[in-house]
């Protein structure tokens, strides 16, 4: 009978202190795509969590706790980024940030609105994530599609004279969105579409779209989905002496779409989160990647720094995770970041951030409007 006690007490300080450890910390979940083909959109973001909460603990945590991240990938895919979700919200996450592509973003978020764990993704833009009202949860530190795919309209027919024009796109919630946004501000603007047409990720070559392309006019193509799919498209077009302009978004504006179409990403246009490595705490957080991991740090990067930031900074204002006092600070409170001061609507959009136009220039992403 000791015997049982004993082993009794020594369960309930075990269990007490698992109970205690847990109150002890916050759980930030870290979700997005860590390997495959757009591995180069996810991990910046995981870099970028993980300097930021070193940072935080080593100042003491928030509200006095240790915060503990949660790292899980879901490869940009949507049946990947609901498994990742239950996953999280099955380990009892407070917060998450993520996910990277709008299709695993939007898969995730029913199961976190269920479980009442606020969400910011740092590069999730398509509208109805958060024009739709469905996901009260989401917060994101991007501008929406409509606002890309308007900037990219108004430069063609602005600042290059399109005066025809062909749209694809990638058969996904963000590709096709994008690209459905840019069809009716063409229209709208009198600008003939010429050819609207998906396209299968992942194939081989583009021979079939290319040919259309060419047989259209048309003298730009803009292209709505992710680098790996432009550099077949570009290098193809690029291959056979087409001299139609190629004009993309933020899932083209990441060098790894120059490293993969080489010498034909020369001149490709893509829009992309407007410039803020001038800004101090820019400066500051660039500095820190390269000294933490060696390296200039990718796409989103300061997207996802701000992100924590927030997310983290909002728990503190709220004085708990609860989550309506976490959702009522980050849409009252003005917080410092890297991408300046913001805040967020009632839609969950960040106030004070935008879109610029870059174009390939010897290389290198070069802003030359907004």
């Amino acid at each position: 009978m000791k015997k049982v006690v004993c082993c009794l007490v020594a369960f309930l300080f075990v269990f007490s202190a698992g109970n205690l450890f847990a109150q002890d910390t916050i759980k930030l979940g870290v979700a997005g795509a860590h390997s495959g083909d757009l591995a180069s959109y996810g991990i910046p973001s995981a870099n970028a969590a993980k300097l930021v909460v070193d940072d935080i603990n080593a100042k003491g945590g928030v509200l006095g706790k240790k915060v503990v991240i949660m790292q899980e990938d879901d490869v940009c895919k949507p049946e990947v980024g609901a498994n990742v979700a239950t996953k999280l919200v099955a380990n009892k996450a407070d917060l998450v940030l993520g996910h990277i592509c709008s299709g695993a973003t939007k898969s995730a978020l029913t199961i976190y609105k269920d479980a009442k764990i606020v969400t910011m993704s740092p590069s999730a833009t398509n509208v109805d994530l958060t024009k739709s009202g469905d996901y009260p949860n989401f917060f994101r530190t991007i501008s929406p599609d409509d606002a890309q795919a308007q900037l990219q309209v108004d430069f063609a027919i602005n600042k290059l004279n399109i005066k025809k024009v062909a749209v694809l796109h990638d058969k996904g919630d963000y590709g096709k969105g994008l690209a459905e946004f840019a069809k009716e501000y063409f229209e709208n603007k009198g600008i003939e579409v010429a050819l609207f047409e998906g396209i299968t990720p992942g194939a081989v070559d583009y021979s079939a779209v290319i040919t259309k392309v060419n047989r259209s006019g048309a003298q730009a193509v803009v292209y709505g989905g992710y680098h790996p799919e432009a550099a077949k498209l570009v290098s193809g077009m690029k291959k056979r002496k087409m001299d139609t302009i190629f004009i993309s978004d933020d899932g083209v504006r990441d060098d790894t779409f120059i490293k993969v179409a080489g010498e034909f990403a020369e001149g490709v246009y893509a829009t992309g989160p407007i410039d803020t490595t001038s800004n101090p705490m820019a400066i500051a957080a660039t500095e820190q990647h390269r000294k933490v991991y060696g390296t200039d740090p990718g796409a989103f990067y300061l997207n996802a720094y701000a992100a924590a930031v927030c997310l983290l900074s909002a728990v503190e204002k709220a004085g708990s995770t609860d989550y309506d006092k976490v959702v009522n600070a980050l849409r009252t409170e003005w917080v410092e970041t890297p991408l300046g001061k913001i805040s967020f609507d009632e839609r969950g959009d960040a106030i004070g951030i935008g879109f610029a136009m870059y174009q390939v220039q010897n290389g290198v992403y070069v802003e030359v409007g907004k």
